[in-house]
């Protein structure tokens, strides 16, 4: 049996993260192993416990959500993240995606959509609703493109329409090794972090 996805609630409100817990521990393959209040005991959490997935409120006192998203890229091995709020309006959650969020729902998201955004997240999924994808792709277009391989071009380009590695590598009749060497060359040309970074990159360079 395949190990649970580990999941790090981060929310300032104890109700909330009681109730978010209470729910997703019920959840087949799913494991909450944590809990913080702010966006530092976030990232000192993130290290001590591992997480696979980090579910992340962006307003709270102190340290915020945006404070935890770096905070979290300078882990050894950073956890995917997804940001819950309760922001309605796509330019709210722009810093967030940009800071490396792999996508976001809302505060009212029914909870079986919530459980598979966490599946779809950590299986390498970036969810980001279209007005979101519309307002990146309004800003600034790359001057240079980098010397991506054709291989590498047809990844990037799976990457940014939010398929994993194992959904590449069926597409491109590939494995998954493969697909994940291809994805280490591409960030590193790029001069990206993570996915979310490169499907940005994607969007704007008007690849999909």
């Amino acid at each position: 049996m395949a190990e649970p996805i580990r999941v790090l609630v981060v929310d300032d409100h104890p109700v909330v993260r009681q109730g978010l817990r209470t729910f997703l521990d019920v959840q087949e393959g799913i494991a909450v192993v944590g809990e913080a209040e702010d966006g530092a005991a976030c990232v000192t959490e993130a290290q001590r416990l591992r997480p696979d997935v980090v579910l992340l409120d962006l307003r709270m006192p102190g340290a915020d959500g945006i404070v935890a998203l770096h905070g979290l890229r300078e882990l050894d091995d950073p956890p995917r993240v997804l940001v819950i709020t309760s922001f309605t309006e796509p330019t709210a959650v722009l810093p967030a995606v940009r800071a490396g969020a792999a996508g976001y729902v809302y505060k009212d998201v029914d909870p079986p959509a919530l459980a598979a955004a966490i599946r779809a997240v950590h299986a390498g999924h970036v969810l980001l609703h279209p007005d979101v994808a519309r307002l990146l792709a309004a800003g600034d277009t790359p001057s240079t493109a980098p010397p991506l391989t054709a291989r590498e071009r047809e990844v990037l380009i799976e990457v940014a329409r939010g398929r994993s590695n194992r959904e590449i590598a069926k597409a491109l009749a590939v494995s998954e090794k493969t697909v994940k060497t291809h994805v280490s060359a591409i960030l590193g040309k790029l001069a990206v972090q993570d996915r979310t970074q490169a499907a940005l990159y994607a969007v704007r360079a008007g690849l999909v």
